[in-house]
C-alpha cells in the first residue's frame, strides 16, 4: 500500500516553500468529478478548470521570491525537486500555466524542511490551484509554491490519511481519484471548463495566466472523428482537437504507435465537450514481427485498451478480430487482460505429425534405414516429393500476431494497414520438434 497524505483545498501547508499568507494562490470550491479509468492524459479536454478571474496564481511573485539571493538555498532545493537548474527557474516558470483541479488528484508533493525538499505522496483535493507544465502535468501547488512531481504508484493501492486540518472533504470517493500522465506532445493551449459556469469553456495559451483566454460553449456537440487504422497517438490528437478525451484503463498507456481498431462511440456520433471516447487497439507481438508479415488476420489475438463496450459499427474489414469477439465487461478500475491460446500453443491442433528423433531437422525426408548407406540430404527447402511441403519456419515466433508499425510520422489514414508479403498457410505452425532434435 502507498501511504498518501490528504491535502484539502484552502488548508495551509505546515512546511511550505512560500508564505501562504501572502496570497500567492487561491483555491476554489469545486466538487470532484468522476473520471473514466482513473488515468488521464495531460491534454485531456476538461481535465482542468478555470474561472473568470485571472489571479488564481501569482507566477511573477513566485519568480521574484525564488530568484532573490537571500532565498538561494530554498531555490536550489526547489529546482532539484523539479529536476531543473537553479538558473533555469525563471524560464521554467514562464512556461507554466495556472489551472484549477477538477478531480481529486494524486501527486508527489514536497515539503521544505531543514533546507531540503522532502517528497511525500499526496492527494490534492479538487479546487486546488496548481501550475501545470507543457505536457499538462501538475508542477507547482500555487498557494505554497511547493513543487509537484507525477505520482508513480498504483492508485488502487493507496491508504489516504486525513490529518493536520485536512479533514475528509464532502464528496470524497476513492474510486474517483485520478493520476495524470504526460500528454504525448507539448501543448500550445489548454482547454478548461469554468468551474463557476460549466457551460463556459476557456482556451488558455500555455505560459499565460488568463490575459489571452478565449471562451467557447461546452454544450456545442462535436462528432467523433474516424479513428480505425490510425496510431494511438494520432487518435488521441484528433480527439483532443475536437474537444473529446481518450478513455482507457490499466496501469499504463499503449505505445503511441499501436494501431486503433475501433472506437466507442463510433465515428460520427456527436458528444458534448470533454466526453470520453474508448479506443481499442491491436495487440503487438511479444517480440515484434519480421518485415513483410501481414497484419493480424481472423483468429489472431487483439486486446482492448479500455473496458468499455465495443462499438457495433466498427469496420468489418478491420484486420483485428475484435469485431467478432464478445463485448468486454463494464468499465472498472481494474485492468482487463484475459488471454486465449495462440496458434501452435499447447491445446491447439498440430499441422503435421512431429518427425521422429532420427529425421532431419527440417523434416524434408524420411528417417534413414537401419541398413544400407544413408540417403543424400536434399537441398535446403526441397520437399519429399509427395504431399504438401512442410511449413517454412520464419524468423518470428508463432506467438507473433501483429507486425510492428513502421517508425516515422504518425499514420493519419483511417483505413487499416494493407497486407503485404506472402499469405500465411491456414494451418498453425508446429509446436516444435520433440526433445533431442536439433532445429535448423
Amino acid at each position: 500500500m502507498f501511504d498518501v497524505k490528504a491535502v484539502a483545498a484552502g488548508v495551509a501547508s505546515r512546511a511550505p516553500f512560500f508564505d501562504e499568507g501572502s496570497g500567492l494562490g487561491r483555491d476554489a470550491d469545486v466538487r470532484s468529478r468522476p473520471a473514466h479509468g482513473g488515468l488521464q492524459q495531460g491534454d485531456a479536454p476538461g481535465l482542468y478548470g478555470g474561472t473568470g478571474r485571472q489571479a488564481i496564481c501569482d507566477v511573477e511573485r513566485l519568480e521574484r521570491y525564488l530568484t532573490e539571493p537571500r532565498n538561494d538555498r530554498k531555490a536550489r532545493a526547489w529546482a532539484k525537486a523539479l529536476r531543473i537548474r537553479t538558473d533555469g527557474i525563471p524560464e521554467y516558470l514562464d512556461r507554466l500555466t495556472p489551472v484549477l483541479l477538477r478531480h481529486d488528484t494524486l501527486v508527489k508533493n514536497h515539503d521544505y524542511k531543514k533546507g531540503r525538499a522532502v517528497p511525500f505522496h499526496a492527494l490534492l483535493q479538487a479546487g486546488i490551484a496548481v501550475l501545470v507544465d507543457e505536457r499538462g502535468l501538475p508542477a507547482v501547488k500555487c498557494s505554497c509554491g511547493n513543487p509537484l512531481r507525477p505520482f508513480e504508484g498504483d492508485k488502487n493501492r493507496i491508504s489516504v490519511t486525513f490529518e493536520n486540518g485536512n479533514e475528509k472533504w464532502k464528496g470524497y470517493d476513492r474510486s474517483e481519484v485520478v493520476v495524470v500522465r504526460p500528454a504525448p506532445r507539448k501543448l500550445e493551449r489548454i482547454s478548461l471548463v469554468d468551474v463557476e459556469d460549466p457551460d463556459r469553456g476557456v482556451e488558455r495559451p500555455v505560459g499565460t495566466v488568463g490575459e489571452d483566454d478565449s471562451v467557447f460553449d461546452t454544450r456545442e456537440r462535436r462528432a467523433v472523428p474516424p479513428l480505425a487504422g490510425a496510431t494511438f497517438g494520432e487518435a488521441g490528437r484528433r480527439l483532443a482537437e475536437r474537444g473529446l478525451a481518450v478513455a482507457y484503463a490499466g496501469e499504463g498507456l499503449p505505445p503511441d504507435r499501436a494501431r486503433v481498431t475501433a472506437s466507442d462511440p463510433a465515428a460520427g456520433v456527436e458528444l458534448r465537450f470533454g466526453a470520453y471516447v474508448t479506443l481499442s487497439v491491436a495487440e503487438e507481438g511479444e517480440r515484434g514481427s519480421a518485415p513483410g508479415t501481414k497484419p493480424p488476420s481472423p483468429g489472431t489475438e487483439s486486446s482492448r485498451v479500455t473496458e468499455g463496450p465495443r462499438s457495433p459499427s466498427s469496420s468489418p474489414s478491420s484486420p483485428s478480430p475484435s469485431s467478432s469477439s464478445p463485448s468486454s465487461p463494464a468499465p472498472s478500475s481494474e485492468p482487463a487482460g484475459s488471454e486465449r491460446p495462440e496458434p501452435g500453443a499447447p491445446g491447439g491442433t498440430p499441422a503435421t505429425t512431429p518427425p521422429s528423433s532420427g529425421a532431419p531437422a527440417d523434416g524434408s525426408g524420411p528417417p534413414p534405414s537401419s541398413t544400407g548407406p544413408a540417403p543424400t540430404p536434399p537441398p535446403p527447402g526441397a520437399g519429399t516429393g509427395t504431399g504438401s511441403p512442410p511449413p517454412v519456419v520464419t524468423g518470428a515466433p508463432p506467438g507473433t500476431t501483429a507486425s510492428s508499425p513502421p517508425a516515422g510520422d504518425p499514420v493519419t489514414s483511417t483505413a487499416p494497414p494493407p497486407a503485404t508479403g506472402t499469405p500465411v498457410s491456414g494451418a498453425p505452425a508446429p509446436t516444435g520438434p520433440p526433445a533431442g532434435t536439433t532445429t535448423a
